[in-house]
C-alpha cells in the first residue's frame, strides 16, 4: 500500500505533461477524478470514436437486430463527434494532434470482435460497448469540469449527455440480450 502511494505521489509530482500522460494512460486520473491534458483528451476521444465506428460497422453485419439498430446510431453519433472534434482542432481552437489509427488496446478489442460470431459476438460487443461508454463518460465528465481549453471544455460538457445516453442504451442492450438468453434456456 505504501509503495503504491509513493509511486502515485511520484507520478503526480513529475512534470505536468508527463504526469498527465502517464496517469491518464494507467487510469490514475480517472480514479482520482483529475481532468486529462488537452492532448490526452483529444487523442482518447479520437481513438474512442474510431473504435466505436469500426466496432459498430461490424455489429451492423454480425449483430442481432437490436445491436444493428444500436450500431447504426453509434456510427451516426460518433461520426458527428469526430467531425466536431476535427473542426475544433483544424480551426485552431484546440492545439492537439488527431491520431489516424487505433491504439493497440482498441485494435485488440476490434480484432476480438472480428473473430467472434453468433452469441459470442453479441456478448463481446455488448460488454465492450458498456466498458467503452463508461470510459467515455468519465473522460468527458473530467474534462468538462477541469479541462484547460475553454472551447474543448464547453464541447465536452455539451457532448456528455449524449454519451450518458449511449451508456444507458448499451446497458439496456445487454439486459435485453441476457433476458432473452435466460428465457430461451428456461424454456428448454
Amino acid at each position: 500500500m505504501n509503495r503504491t502511494a509513493l509511486v502515485l505521489g511520484c507520478l503526480l509530482v513529475a512534470t505536468p505533461a508527463l504526469a498527465q500522460s502517464v496517469t491518464e494512460k494507467t487510469g490514475v486520473n480517472s480514479v482520482l477524478g483529475i481532468a486529462p491534458s488537452t492532448a490526452d483528451f483529444v487523442k482518447q476521444v479520437a481513438i474512442s470514436d474510431m473504435y466505436e465506428i469500426q466496432s459498430s460497422q461490424l455489429a451492423e453485419r454480425k449483430g442481432n437486430s437490436a445491436q444493428q439498430a444500436f450500431a447504426k446510431q453509434m456510427i451516426n453519433d460518433h461520426t458527428k463527434t469526430s467531425s466536431e472534434l476535427k473542426s475544433l482542432v483544424t480551426d485552431g481552437k484546440v492545439k492537439a494532434e488527431l491520431p489516424t489509427a487505433l491504439d493497440s488496446a482498441h485494435q485488440d478489442k476490434l480484432d476480438k470482435l472480428k473473430n467472434a460470431s453468433g452469441a459470442e459476438f453479441s456478448e463481446t460487443y455488448d460488454e465492450q460497448q458498456i466498458s467503452a461508454h463508461k470510459d467515455a463518460v468519465s473522460l468527458f465528465e473530467r474534462y468538462a469540469k477541469g479541462g484547460d481549453n475553454d472551447a474543448l471544455k464547453n464541447w465536452a460538457g455539451t457532448t456528455l449527455p449524449k454519451l450518458q445516453h449511449h451508456l444507458q442504451m448499451a446497458q439496456q442492450l445487454e439486459r435485453d440480450r441476457t433476458n432473452t438468453t435466460s428465457k430461451s434456456k428456461s424454456s428448454n
